[in-house]
């Protein structure tokens, strides 16, 4: 039976004891971690989100009654201690920060019976993901979950005084706003009082934050929850934080160099770690040819090799049949495995097809010298030396190859670059690699689309030197925007925005909008800009991704209270659902059966 707490009150959290506080009454809540009766003493581990503590019951200290009440709490009963504390008694417990404190009970009090719990509440469970999300409220008990989640909360307190001495104003944007194009899906809300018309949930708060320094406000930051309706993945939900900022009268290294404090006091506050600034820049074209990719991993080398110059001649056509139409031939060279068997080849082969290549030749550099390949026999002796000699290759290395068009070649060896260090365990996991990667496209060309497309906003500034191929030769220009990266994921991005009307027009030009269409997609920021806008420039963080890559995590659900599965629904709330039809006719909704 559950008992009432009235008269009590906690003083301490359970590591908040400490031995300074032998000989004192405290009193404690928490939930009951295990439980074990020696019969004149009963020992029970109470747990609260600061860790544990060990209270001892003794029928001489908490009477008969009390000790028969002892006698029957179970895993996850709430419990309610007074008692004296006191060096332990026994063996000293290193695993714990109280383990040389416990506290021997004077009264107790059970505030909640509970059920026997599905899955232990432990840290490092290895219970399946889809049991524990489904009881989330139990899962958040867990030590390991509630100390990301603490640690989230750290960084959104520390991030928030950091912008303030900066002379960041905190202003919140709506939740409910237009539906634009040239981004993710958007959610859409109906709307009751005008039928047929919806509201769509913020991607981002680019536009709002765009009219505050329109407005004047100089240096704006919020904290703002955003939704994009897109697949997810392990580092992606459906509704995230986002830890979002703009400046006027800036350029990229004003940018920069402010976010590079603040994330060396974030580092340096929760992990004690030391970063050293500045941090490395790489423009988007060096980060694609050396990597393969435009968040490229630093903690490991095996960088990509073109070598589409010293095999264009040679006698194999794979090769040169993907440079004839335009492609590339770009290479890795793992060093010391040529050694590997054919059957591990052979699974690289079909990671490489997973991302639509066709194939993968290699070329192993063997102890005595002489090479095993897929390809050798189509080659000459003098063309596989000069090949070897281009990838920096040695006795012991095994050299992997890729040829189609550019794009597809780049990417997906920029791909096998980061799952052969995985195989073979050659990333540091103690590292922080952080990486500016800029100067990207301005625009990418949609095959889908049949036109060019936004890489980042309509609204990012492109680079002066490349305004004159804007008309020309679109694809040519570069932007003023940059990318935060740590360790191969992108935790923050942002660009110097168009702030001048004829270059903004040009821009929507570029992308296929009409002066119409622009004006009804984009009117309230057209307008504002017609009024005095100032140079200004921002930049946005993932809050979930920064804490799940500072806290070395797998996956963003870590960090994130009720998070959602990989088809966005909730296993806990059984989010979304079907609603009553009565909600559905008042918004003038009719749901089509598919």
């Amino acid at each position: 039976m559950a008992e009432s707490m009235q008269g009590l009150k906690r003083t301490h959290r359970c590591t908040e004891v400490t031995k300074a506080d032998i000989g004192e009454t405290v009193t404690l809540m928490g939930w009951v971690q295990k439980r074990r009766n020696l019969g004149s003493l009963i020992f029970v581990d109470l747990r609260d989100r600061s860790g544990l503590m060990q209270i001892v019951f003794d029928e001489n200290d908490i009477g008969s009654e009390g000790f028969e009440k002892a006698g029957t709490v179970r895993s996850e009963f709430v419990l309610a201690v007074v008692g004296r504390v006191e060096a332990r008694s026994g063996a000293v417990n290193e695993k714990m920060s109280t383990g040389e404190l416990e506290i021997r009970a004077t009264q107790l009090r059970v505030l909640s019976e509970a059920e026997t719990p599905p899955f232990p509440i432990e840290e490092n469970s290895q219970t399946k993901e889809e049991l524990r999300l489904k009881h989330r409220y139990l899962d958040l008990r867990r030590p390991d979950i509630q100390r990301n989640l603490m640690v989230k909360s750290r960084v959104a307190t520390l991030s928030r005084n950091f912008m303030a001495e900066q002379g960041f104003l905190e202003i919140e944007t709506p939740m409910l706003g237009k539906s634009t194009p040239e981004g993710a899906r958007d959610y859409l809300v109906p709307s009751r009082i005008y039928p047929g018309s919806f509201f769509a949930l913020p991607q981002s708060p680019q536009l709002f934050k765009q009219l505050l320094m329109c407005s004047g406000y100089d240096r704006y930051f919020q904290i703002a929850r955003c939704f994009r309706d897109e697949d997810l993945r392990a580092d992606r939900q459906p509704e995230f934080t986002q830890m979002d900022m703009e400046l006027s009268f800036v350029d990229i290294d004003d940018v920069i160099e402010v976010n590079e404090k603040l994330l060396v006091h974030l580092w340096k506050e929760i992990l004690g770690i030391d970063l050293k600034t500045p941090f490395r820049r790489m423009t988007w074209r060096e980060a694609m040819d050396r990597f393969g990719s435009d968040k490229p991993d630093l903690r490991f080398g095996m960088e990509l090799h073109n070598v589409s110059d010293t095999v264009k001649d040679s006698g194999f056509a794979v090769f040169t049949g993907a440079i004839a139409a335009g492609g590339s031939v770009r290479g890795i060279n793992v060093k010391g495995q040529a050694g590997m068997p054919r059957k591990k080849i052979d699974s690289l082969t079909e990671f490489v097809k997973g991302y639509g290549l066709k194939g993968l030749a290699y070329l192993a550099v063997l102890e005595d010298g002489s090479y095993k390949s897929s390809f050798a026999k189509f080659m000459t002796p003098e063309e596989l030396n000069s090949l070897v000699e281009a990838m920096d290759g040695e006795r012991g290395d095994l050299l992997l190859f890729a040829a189609d068009k550019d794009k597809l070649a780049l990417e997906t060896m920029g791909a096998l670059r980061c799952e052969l260090a995985r195989r073979l365990e050659l990333i540091d996991q103690s590292k922080f690699e952080f990486l500016w990667v800029v100067e990207f496209p301005l625009l990418e060309y949609s095959e889908e689309e049949g036109r060019f497309t936004a890489m980042h906003h309509p609204f990012t500034m492109p680079m002066e030197e490349d305004l004159p191929y804007i008309n020309t030769d679109p694809g040519r220009v570069r932007a003023k925007a940059y990318d935060i990266v740590l360790n191969g994921c992108e935790i923050g991005g942002g660009s110097v925005r168009i702030h001048q009307n004829d270059i903004q027009e040009k821009m929507f030009e570029c992308l296929g909008f009409t002066k119409e269409q622009a004006q009804e997609q984009f009117s309230f920021l057209l307008n504002a800009f017609k009024y005095g806008v100032p140079p200004h420039a921002g930049l946005a963080y993932g809050l979930d991704r920064v804490v799940m890559l500072m806290l070395g995590l797998d996956s963003i659900r870590d960090v994130i209270a009720f998070p959602k599965v990989k088809d966005s629904s909730c296993l806990m709330t059984q989010a979304p659902a079907p609603v009553a039809a009565k909600q559905l006719e008042e918004l003038g909704i009719q749901v089509k059966q598919s």
